[in-house]
């Protein structure tokens, strides 16, 4: 299977890499909220899924990738390397109606929204996906198929005592395109292309 569907469209999406030891300490909490719920409440992300997406882009015309890849390689030339850090768990839209579980991802200098603002307007032309219209950096770490778990108020109470626990800093060198193949068993993720920050290197 190459990706490619008989339209001859990639399912795609822009993320940063996350070092194994903060996704190992992600694992760790996620498989103490998921002792709190019953199989079939939440869609938990797999480990090696954990990312930080920069932008979805849906189904990218395999004719139109190479145009892609060229302008996602032009914004990461004039960026230097980012430092992040990722802390906190929390529940988006909120915890009175939560549908998604996620850590946080900040910068402490804005610079993160603002190279995230500079992905969104060059893969705007690649991409019938609405963008954000407010960037929040998170790893999400599972899916609620339903709020109206009669028991989601253990599940929200224990996420919140985790709103200041630290998963670690990092710096990022790199972004990829990803492309996302819908199999029977889940998604499974390919690294597409990776670039480089601060240069003109297309590292795949």
């Amino acid at each position: 299977m190459t990706g490619e569907d008989a339209a001859g469209r990639f399912r795609l999406f822009v993320a940063i890499a996350l070092p194994d030891v903060i996704r190992e300490k992600m694992l760790r909490v996620q498989h103490e909220l998921q002792a709190l719920t019953p199989r079939g409440v939440v869609r938990w992300t797999k480990p090696e899924q954990f990312h930080l997406t920069l932008r979805f882009l849906g189904d990218v015309s395999s004719k139109q990738v190479a145009a892609l890849q060229e302008s996602v390689r032009t914004v990461c030339v004039g960026v230097p390397a980012l430092h992040l850090c990722a802390h906190g768990v929390g529940f988006f839209p909120n915890t009175r109606s939560p549908r998604v579980i996620w850590v946080g991802i900040t910068d402490g200098e804005n610079r993160l929204a603002d190279f995230q603002r500079k992905i969104e307007d060059v893969v705007q032309p690649y991409s019938a996906e609405r963008g954000g219209e407010r960037f929040a950096g998170h790893v999400t770490l599972g899916r609620l198929n339903s709020s109206k778990y009669h028991g989601i108020n253990v599940l929200t109470e224990s996420a919140g005592a985790m709103k200041d626990s630290k998963f670690g800093q990092w710096t990022v060198r790199e972004i990829e395109i990803i492309r996302s193949e819908l199999l029977a068993t889940g998604s499974r993720y390919t690294v597409l292309a990776a670039f480089r920050l601060g240069t003109d290197i297309a590292l795949l």
